[in-house]
Order: structure tokens, then C-alpha cells, then sequence
């Protein structure tokens, strides 16, 4: 996800809500260096080392020489790692620092930004590599200045609601490598594990029901296909609500105005409900078609035809847009096994003329939202 791992001397910022896993997964990583021979320290300022040590065994089955370090006062550990000069050192978190420089209490914009400041000289004169792990706010962006990211050469963060079992994780900044690459992993009783069919995981085999579609969305640079769900129905409130869980609000407003007044829809008295299961977020232009087959089958309480799915970016003017990477949509649309492919119309010509595109496809090209639901809810 880092684009090839850990580079000297750098500084790696995680951030991620409180329970996410992000103590988890970096006691995770320590471990499997140390086991490559890689030196490390964990600084633990919110737990005890005993504490530490119940964790790793209860994870990994042993502790044996992981070294941790409970300190939280910058000095302190600047001088154990010059003394000791670990690979890798892991500080959780950044917020329980203090220095003596800064008369202010710790997890305080100026401490956090004099913690961080003497931490980057000492990775960079020592050599040792440092991931910082950084609070969020109730927003989701990482607690503190805006100046940590930019004195950080990577920034990492954990997505993921806590009651699902999945996590994301993806780099925001990279110095040294992409920002289009993501990880997914799963929560268990023995830790994070990779997933390595991440739509497996999200989309399952069910009855094919109304206000159901699937949805094919990028992340980094990979498509992962999830179910997205509908429901429609009247209201007697004066202002008619629209809920949206996964999917932007904004986003979720556009279509539905344009499913009514481009596709002739009565939505106006009618409160919708869009939530894309699993817990995922969908952020990607290419899956407003998606959202739009959902809310019109249910809608219209009629089911999708079995093996038919469909992406493309809605204008306002109704018109079903270009969908960058189709490609990559179409391959894992038809490794899941769906057969017949509604597609903007100029997404059509480069994927009749791609190898990649299985020859069983069928690829039904449309040009307006109108006719996406005509050839598809009916």
C-alpha cells in the first residue's frame, strides 16, 4: 500500500477513529519485521507495557523480543533511540507527547507540532524509520495542525465503520510512492487479515430483490463490487427525507433530482433510503448509474433482470457519462459472473476494442438516464 515498503529515515503518520485497529495492525507489522530481522520499538503512551504484552499474545501468540518503551516525554525517547537506534520505531500516539520546550499540555496544537518537529531531526540524523500514530476528529481528519501532514513524508488512514468487520486503508500522501493503492483487511480474533477478494467480501449471493443493484466502485487501483440498496416510499412529512449511509449526500440529492426530472419519476413525495451494504463508502462518479438502478427499482417494486449490472456518471442534463477505468469494472463485473453490461455509449468503442473484455459480455451501450432504466427496471 506503501508502494514498496518502508523507506529510511521517513516519517509515516497513521490516523484512524479510536478501535479501528490501528494499535493492531502496527504491533501486527512490528512483529513480522522483527521475525524478517528487522529491529523495532514500540513507544507506548495510552497503554502499559503489560498491557502491551497481553495483546501481542493474545494476537500473535508471543511477545518474545518485542521491545516497548512507555515514555512520554519527547526527550526521553529521542535518547533511547539514539542510544538503541531501532529500524523501525512505532509511536502510539503522537498525542500523548510532551516536550519541555512547549509549556502547554500534551495533545495541544503546539506540543503535537514540537513532538513531531524533533522526532523528524532525529529519524532523519539517526536513521531509524518512525510511524506516528495521530488522533481524528469527530470530522474524520487527523486531530492537530494542518502542518503535520506536511512534515510527514506518508500519511495513512484507517476508513471503516467499527460494527463491520472490514477495514480500508489507504494512503492520503505518499512521498516515495502512489497514492492509488489501498488496502482492505478484516477484523478478527487474531487480528487484521488481508483480503484478497475484497468484492467477496462485501457482495453476496442473494435472492435478487427490488431496490437492490450492484455497484462496481475504484479504489486505488482496484474495483470492488459491493450491493447497494434502495427503499422508496411515501411520506406525509412536508420535506421528504433522503438518507444516504455509504454514499455521499450530495451526490445521492443529484440523482434522485435527476431521476425525476430527466426520467419522469414521482419521487417528490416519497422519502428514499440508499445504503450500500457492508459498510462501505462510495465515493467513485462512476457508480451514480448504480445508485440510480437502485432507487428505481425500488421505485417501481421490480427487481433487476438476474446478470445485469451498470456504471456511468449522471450529468444534470440526464445524460450518462464517460466512466474512467471500464475496463477494470467490466473484468470484475464478469469474474462475479454477470453477463449483460449497461455502459456509457463512449465507453462502449474502447471496450469492444480491448482483449481483456471477455467475448461473452454482453455490453448494452446507453446515452441518457431515461433509456438506462427503460432497457433495464422497464
Amino acid at each position: 500500500m506503501l508502494g514498496g515498503g518502508l523507506v529510511d529515515s521517513s516519517l509515516v503518520l497513521v490516523g484512524g477513529e479510536p478501535g479501528i485497529g490501528k494499535s493492531t495492525l502496527l504491533l501486527q507489522v512490528l512483529m513480522a519485521l522483527q521475525r524478517r530481522g528487522v529491529s523495532g520499538l514500540l513507544v507506548c503512551g495510552e497503554e502499559s507495557p503489560a498491557q502491551v504484552k497481553l495483546r501481542a499474545q493474545r494476537l500473535l501468540g508471543s511477545a518474545d523480543g518485542l521491545r516497548v518503551l512507555a515514555e512520554t516525554r519527547t526527550e526521553s525517547v529521542i535518547s533511547c533511540l539514539e542510544e538503541h537506534r531501532p529500524a523501525v520505531c512505532v509511536v502510539d500516539s503522537v498525542q500523548t507527547l510532551w516536550s519541555e520546550v512547549v509549556q502547554s499540555a500534551p495533545g495541544s496544537v503546539s506540543q503535537v507540532r514540537e513532538a513531531t518537529g524533533q522526532l523528524l531531526r532525529t529519524a532523519k540524523d539517526v536513521g531509524v524509520t518512525l510511524v506516528l500514530v495521530g488522533h481524528v476528529t469527530k470530522d474524520g481528519a487527523l486531530a492537530g495542525p494542518r502542518v503535520l501532514e506536511h512534515m510527514v513524508d506518508a500519511v495513512v488512514s484507517f476508513e471503516g465503520d467499527r460494527e463491520m468487520p472490514f477495514r480500508i486503508i489507504r494512503a492520503t500522501k505518499n512521498r516515495f510512492g502512489s497514492t492509488n493503492e489501498v488496502g482492505v483487511f478484516r477484523m478478527t480474533g487474531d487480528g487484521l487479515v488481508e483480503v484478497e477478494d475484497p468484492s467477496a467480501l462485501f457482495l453476496e449471493d442473494g435472492e435478487n430483490l427490488p431496490g437492490s443493484a450492484v455497484v462496481a466502485t475504484l479504489e486505488g487501483t482496484r474495483c470492488i463490487l459491493a450491493e447497494i440498496q434502495a427503499l422508496v416510499t411515501s411520506t406525509n412529512l412536508a420535506v421528504p427525507r433522503r438518507v444516504g449511509r455509504g454514499v455521499d449526500k450530495g451526490r445521492m440529492a443529484m440523482v434522485v433530482a435527476v431521476l425525476a426530472r430527466r426520467a419522469g419519476m414521482s419521487l417528490s413525495e416519497c422519502d428514499i433510503f440508499v445504503n450500500v451494504s457492508g459498510g462501505l463508502k462510495v465515493e467513485d462518479p462512476g457508480t451514480d448509474a448504480s445508485i440510480a438502478l437502485a432507487i428505481g427499482s425500488a421505485w417501481r417494486d421490480q427487481a433487476l433482470p438476474e446478470g445485469v449490472a451498470a456504471f456511468g456518471e449522471l450529468s444534470l442534463t440526464g445524460q450518462v457519462r464517460y466512466a474512467s477505468h471500464a475496463e477494470m469494472r467490466v473484468k470484475e463485473l464478469a469474474r462475479r459472473g454477470f453477463e449483460r453490461i449497461v455502459v456509457p455509449a463512449r465507453n462502449l468503442v474502447e471496450l469492444r476494442g480491448s482483449k481483456d473484455v471477455p467475448g461473452s459480455i454482453d455490453l448494452e451501450a446507453v446515452d441518457n438516464v431515461r433509456e438506462l432504466m427503460r432497457r433495464t427496471v422497464g
